[in-house]
Formats: structure tokens, C-alpha cells, sequence
């Protein structure tokens, strides 16, 4: 919230505002994790640029009067930007390929796509698009949920801020209402790992020019 307040050109304290955060109970109410078993870990390679990976997965919910809907969400490891929500009663292989096929279109297709053993994921369908277009895929050990981190912490953020705070009357009010989230996730808020800049900010820096919204002096962010 801070680093919000002083982008849009407000002299604060962090520590004034986080007591006024709490003070009017602004936190975001957060659902208790399951604990995870102890286990080896097998990190990948950090991506260095856009589009080099991607990981996915699903997220379940309900609407209103009971039904069920899942989401497919889609992250780019190195700028963090929720690429797409795919929003549905039913996700099969062949929509998750016609949503990776959209998505190409528009902005290019990764190097790497890292996803758990879901049928979804591990299924023909997958397999041979990934070929054709010469993706590979990345499949976690099973029970592993560490091995694909960055789509885990972004589904956590997803559950809290969106899918536990909103009540979806329909499928299409769904849809309108993640596709709002996931659009401010990326273009109005900045986030810690690619250093208090937004995803999308983050991912069109060139490298070569200062790290968008940070000055050249000491890193201090500008509003």
C-alpha cells in the first residue's frame, strides 16, 4: 500500500500507513495453508527474459447456487504477469491447447511450460501440440507442489484477493470479474520480486534503462 501511496506522488510513512491499514481492517482475509510435508526440491533454472517459461495450473471454485468452475491460470516465470484466466465448467486437453494456441497468437509461445501430473496436463493432446510447436514440457514430481513455485505463490494471491472476496452469480460474471482482478494484477500493482514494479512494467524493460518506476540515484521508487 505504501509503495502504492508514493507512486502516485504521496509523502508517507510505511509504518503509519500499515497502522492505519490494520486499524480499519483493510487486511485481506487469508484461508489457512495446508502444511506440507519436508521433501527434496528441485528447482528449475531462474528464466532471464519474457516468454522463456511458463507455468500453469488449476484453481476450483463455485458460483452462487452451488456449481462448480475451474480456472486455468497461466504465469510467466520471470515477469510474474498472469498471462491468461481461462474460466469454465470444464477444462479439457484440448481447451487448455486451445488456450496456449490463443496466447501464442498474441504474444509468442515460451521455451518451457511447467504444469503438475494433472490428466489435463499429462494427457495426448498436450503432448502433441507442445511437439508440433516445439514447447517443452515440464512435468513436476508428483505431490511436489514446491517444484511450481511461481504459479503456487500466484494462486495463493488469486484465492485471497479474487475467488474468496467475490460472489459469482454466473459463469459469465466469473469471467468478467477475474479477467478485472487479473488485468489489475498486472498493470496497477507493483510487486516485491521484480522490485516494486508492475508485471507488466517488468516485463517490457529492455534491460538497458533504469528499472521502470525506480530512479537512478539510490532505487528509490518515483510516483
Amino acid at each position: 500500500m505504501g509503495v502504492l501511496l508514493r507512486r502516485e506522488g504521496w509523502a508517507v510513512n510505511h509504518k503509519r500507513v500499515y497502522r492505519l491499514y490494520r486499524e480499519e481492517g483493510l487486511a485481506v482475509r487469508r484461508r489457512k495453508r495446508k502444511r506440507m510435508g519436508a521433501g527434496e526440491r528441485s528447482p528449475l533454472a531462474v528464466p532471464t527474459q519474457p516468454n522463456q517459461r511458463w507455468s500453469m495450473d488449476f484453481v476450483s471454485d463455485g458460483r452462487s447456487e452451488g456449481r462448480k468452475f475451474r480456472s486455468l491460470n497461466i504465469v510467466d516465470d520471470y515477469s510474474r504477469e498472469c498471462l491468461a484466466t481461462e474460466v469454465d465448467t470444464s477444462l479439457p486437453g484440448m481447451r487448455v491447447v486451445r488456450g496456449l494456441e490463443q496466447l501464442g497468437e498474441r504474444r509468442g509461445l515460451p521455451e518451457v511450460l511447467v504444469m503438475d501430473n494433472g490428466p489435463e496436463f499429462a494427457g495426448q493432446a498436450l503432448d502433441v501440440w507442445a511437439y508440433e510447436r516445439k514447447v517443452r514440457l515440464h512435468l513436476v514430481a508428483p505431490g511436489k507442489p514446491m517444484q511450481n513455485a511461481f504459479v503456487e505463490s500466484f494462486n495463493g494471491k488469486f484465492r485471497d484477493e479474487c475467488s474468496n472476496e467475490h460472489w459469482f452469480v454466473s459463469l459469465e460474471d466469473a469471467r468478467v470479474k477475474i479477467e478485472a482482478w487479473r488485468r489489475e494484477y498486472n498493470e496497477s500493482r507493483p510487486h516485491t520480486a521484480p522490485g516494486h514494479v508492475r508485471p507488466a512494467e517488468f516485463a517490457a524493460w529492455d534491460g538497458a534503462s533504469p528499472v521502470p518506476g525506480r530512479s537512478k540515484e539510490a532505487g528509490i521508487l518515483t510516483p
